[in-house]
């Protein structure tokens, strides 16, 4: 038996060697190199005596503290944080009486229902459901131009 739990003990050691030798081999290689990008023929004024456009300094997170802080004191105080909050509700409560009944906070579902039933049942039928469904932009489609054809003659 003690020599059956060698064994195993001695096999988990090479195992675990074997593991940390090949992790450091790993480490040791550095960034996997990426092949060389392709060169695309571009015309020789397309720009270049401009420089690229160059990134906003402040991150998103700096900006949206910006928009909260309105007093510019570096920190945002509880009632500029609750203010965008407060300005929507005040939208929502149009009787101004501080509280929302249901008809104040479903009042465009109420409006859209009212426009779509247009033989005033009370009830949508198939067409005038589909009157309510949201209408959807498009994705915005890229304008990339492929790259202008090289002649035959040409060397590059």
């Amino acid at each position: 038996m003690a020599r059956f739990l060698a064994g195993v003990a001695s096999a988990l050691l090479l195992a675990a060697a074997g593991f940390f030798w090949w992790s450091g081999r790993a480490a040791d290689a550095g960034p996997a190199a990426l092949p060389p990008a392709p060169l695309i023929a571009a015309p020789a004024d397309a720009g270049a005596d401009r420089d690229p456009p160059q990134a906003s300094e402040r991150t998103r997170e700096q900006r949206r503290f910006a928009r909260y802080d309105r007093d510019r004191d570096g920190r945002v105080g509880r009632e500029e944080y609750l203010a965008a909050r407060r300005k929507a509700f005040a939208k929502l409560d149009t009787n101004g009486d501080g509280r929302l009944s249901f008809e104040e906070y479903a009042v465009r579902t109420i409006d859209k229902f009212g426009q779509a039933d247009a033989d005033r049942s009370g009830a949508l039928d198939a067409a005038e459901f589909a009157a309510t469904r949201v209408a959807r932009k498009a994705p915005a489609r890229p304008n990339c131009p492929p790259p202008p054809a090289r002649d035959e003659g040409e060397e590059g």
